[in-house]
C-alpha cells in the first residue's frame, strides 16, 4: 500500500479495511481531542515526495495520554497493548495493525510538547492531521543502526527536501550529548550529494568539527560506557553482557531502566 496516499479519495479508503482502519484511529483520536502526530512512511512522503509501502500506521503520542488514547480506541472495539511501557503500544483489528509511539526504542527520544508546538498540519487519508516536525523526525531515526535496518538514507533525503526551512539549532539541541550522532549524518550527507553539501548549514558543521576537535585534545572518559546500545539493541549487547561496559541506556546515562531494557532485549527473539 503506497504510504504516500497522503490526500487518498475518502471513498477510496471506505473500500479498503486497512486504510479504513487507519483513518477510524485517526477520527477517534480527534473526536476525543487526544493530539497526536502521524509519522513514518506519511511523514517521510509528505516532506520528500518518496512514496513506499508502509505496513502499518505510526502515531505519535506524548506518554501520558497513552491512557486515554487505549480507552477511546477500546470503546471503538480495537484492541490495544503495550508492548513495550518506555516507548510503544498497539492498536490491533483483524490483521491490522497502528502504533502507537511515544519515544524511541532507546528511550532517548521523548514525544513532548515541542513535537507539536513545531508540527505542521496536512491531510492523512482525508484526515485533518499534524506530521511529527522534520527535525525531530531526523533525531528518531539518527540512532536507527540496526542489522536490518538502518535509517540513514531517509535522513540524508530528509535534509536535501527540508534543509531551508529546518531549524537547524533546535535539531542541534534535540541532539544534546548525542551531536557525534548527528555529526556522522551530516557528514555522510555531504558523502551522498557532493554538489549540495552547501544545503547544510556552515555554522554548525564548523560547531561540530570544533567540538570533535576538542574532543580529541582532551582525556577521554574514565568510565566504561557503551552507547552502541543506543544505535542497535542487539549488535553491542556483547559489550554490556561480556565485556564490562556500562550501557549508556540506563541511568544516570540514558532514560531506561533495568527491567525496561531486559523487555527490549527479549524481544529480540521474535524481532517486533
Amino acid at each position: 500500500m503506497p504510504a504516500a496516499s497522503l490526500s487518498s479519495p475518502v471513498d477510496g479508503i471506505n473500500c479498503d479495511p486497512t486504510l479504513h482502519f487507519y483513518r477510524h484511529v485517526m477520527q477517534t483520536l480527534r473526536d476525543a481531542d487526544i493530539p497526536f502526530l502521524v509519522g513514518g512512511a506519511y511523514a517521510l512522503s509528505y516532506y520528500t515526495g518518496m512514496v513506499r509501502p508502509t505496513k502499518d500506521l505510526d502515531l505519535f503520542i506524548c506518554r501520558q495520554h497513552y491512557d486515554r488514547v487505549s480507552e477511546a480506541l477500546q470503546q471503538t472495539g480495537y484492541t490495544t497493548e503495550l508492548p513495550f511501557p518506555h516507548w510503544l503500544g498497539k492498536v490491533r483489528t483483524n490483521g491490522d495493525l497502528v502504533d502507537l509511539i511515544f519515544s524511541s526504542g532507546n528511550g532517548v527520544a521523548e514525544v513532548d510538547d515541542a513535537w507539536l508546538e513545531h508540527a505542521p498540519t496536512t491531510e492523512v487519508l482525508g484526515v485533518p492531521v499534524k506530521i511529527c516536525p522534520v527535525e525531530e523526525t531526523i533525531w528518531s531515526k539518527a540512532f536507527i543502526m540496526e542489522r536490518e535496518r538502518y535509517d540513514g538514507a531517509d535522513i540524508v533525503h530528509l535534509i536535501r527536501a527540508c534543509s531551508e526551512t529546518m531549524d537547524w539549532h533546535r535539531l542541534l539541541r534535540r541532539f544534546s550529548f548525542h551531536w557525534r550522532v548527528l555529526l556522522s549524518h551530516l557528514t555522510l550527507f555531504g558523502f551522498v550529494y557532493p554538489a549540495d553539501r552547501d544545503m547544510i548549514p556552515s555554522w554548525i558543521m564548523m560547531e561540530l568539527t570544533e567540538r570533535l576537535q576538542q574532543e580529541v585534545l582532551g582525556k577521554p572518559s574514565m568510565q566504561p560506557v557503551c552507547a552502541g546500545t543506543l544505535l542497535s539493541r542487539e549488535q553491542y549487547l556483547v559489550d554490556v553482557e561480556e565485556q564490562g561496559y556500562q550501557d549508556a541506556r540506563l541511568h544516570p546515562f540514558g532514560n531506561m531502566t533495568p527491567g525496561e531494557t531486559s523487555i527490549w532485549t527479549e524481544a529480540i527473539k521474535n524481532k517486533s
